[in-house]
């Protein structure tokens, strides 16, 4: 497969056409100095792929994105943090599309060239005059160097900016790039995780194509994490391709560019779904869960996900227990195909249980892993070839503290 180089401190803007900025609007109305609206802007229309969260309960900004992606191609990205415009009824809706509606004016696009999306408190209306005057301000600072302020815009509780930017070649020598900035702390679950992810590149790529591939990474990466166990109602991912590469355009999903392409897309989402996991509100580790040899796919996610998404052994990694009895328990709740007398379980290279027995011999060993940042669980089933990797953090007091005053 062809490398895949990162580019130091690369996000959205690395990619050739893409300019955003970040700007201070003050949608809480604490009257502090944080950025908390953003613009991803490009000249031309890009082809466009979204994912979007599950929940029945959702942010009329989805409404609106899904309208706008089923007729064309899109120009341009608005974004607010601390507010989520969720169940707000009607309003919302209205909000979402007038917050289009503006950017789409002062950048000279029709309405249906843009997208919005909102994160922050749910059932609080947005406070529109604000935005009103603050959308056209945000496209006065779009630049090409924006996006450090885009970051910033979009983060609520996060502590760690998450953004990363790779470059690949095609066949033919083409570089493509790929940039990807996302926000992403709390209210973190599978289907997919509770996130903002905007992803630009500058491949020449088929729509449907693009749509099928977020797709098919998103349920490998981003709905492979869990912070708390809960699906926001605001989750949305965007892809925004310009093709300003002049690569032949990717059309057939067997071709040496498009699997280039899929790697180094993989690469960058995987990133941002693991420093989502890391940057969980109160962490203080990664955990990594790996399943081998399960009888299913679904099997295998399934256990992975039954045991970084449960609280005793979350809190067991935060207090530095090699609690083992308690990742067993959640491999046999999975609802997967297991077996007791099968299962063996490592916590880093150290073997914790065999065929379903407790072998651990050294707690001294043991205790030095758990004191590491990153925490590997391997988990064996023996029962077939599927395998899954899954994304959490441990479970502190400082969660409880971060959520029990989160609209003040």
């Amino acid at each position: 497969m062809n490398e895949v180089k990162v580019l130091k401190d690369g996000d959205i803007t690395w990619v050739n056409g893409f300019k955003s900025s970040g700007v201070v609007a003050d949608i809480k109305g604490n009257g502090g100095d944080k950025k908390d609206l953003a613009i991803i802007y490009c000249e031309k229309e890009c082809v466009t792929a979204a994912v979007f969260t599950t929940n029945k309960v959702r942010s009329r900004t989805i409404d609106v994105n899904r309208e706008n992606l089923s007729k064309g191609n899109i120009n341009a990205i608005v974004v607010n943090s601390g507010n989520a415009n969720a169940c707000v009824g009607k309003k919302g809706y209205m909000d979402a599309l007038r917050m289009t509606e503006i950017t789409a004016e002062n950048l000279g696009l029709d309405k249906e060239k843009v997208l919005v999306c909102s994160t922050g408190v749910i059932g609080v209306q947005l406070p529109m005059e604000k935005l009103e005057k603050s959308i056209p301000k945000a496209v006065k600072e779009i630049k090409d160097n924006g996006g450090k302020d885009t970051i910033e815009a979009i983060m609520t509780t996060d502590l760690v900016k998450k953004h990363i930017a790779v470059e690949f070649e095609t066949e033919n020598g083409e570089k493509i790039r790929i940039g990807g900035i996302a926000k992403g702390s709390g209210m973190i679950h599978p289907n997919m995780a509770t996130l903002l992810g905007f992803i630009t590149t500058d491949i020449d790529i088929d729509k449907e194509l693009l749509q099928n591939t977020l797709k098919d990474i998103t349920d490998k990466t981003f709905n492979m994490i869990s912070v708390d166990r809960d699906t926001s109602t605001n989750d949305s991912l965007i892809i925004m391709s310009n093709g300003f590469a002049n690569n032949q355009k990717v059309t057939d999903k067997n071709s040496i560019d498009y699997l280039r392409f899929k790697n180094a897309l993989n690469f960058v989402m995987e990133h941002l779904a693991k420093s989502i996991a890391r940057d969980g509100e109160g962490a203080t580790k990664l955990i990594e869960v790996k399943v081998l040899n399960a009888d299913s796919d679904k099997d295998a996610k399934n256990i992975g996900k039954s045991v970084i998404t449960s609280p005793l052994v979350k809190t067991a990694v935060y207090g530095e227990d090699a609690n083992w009895g308690r990742i067993i328990m959640a491999i046999g709740y999975s609802d997967a195909e297991v077996e007791e007398g099968t299962i063996d379980i490592f916590v880093g290279d150290i073997k914790v249980c065999e065929n379903g027995i407790g072998v651990l011999e050294s707690e001294v060993e043991i205790n030095k892993e758990l004191k590491k940042d990153e925490i590997v669980i391997t988990i064996d089933i023996k029962l077939g070839e599927a395998t899954a990797r899954v994304w959490g953090c441990d479970l502190s007091y400082d969660y409880i503290k971060i959520n029990a005053d989160y609209r003040s």
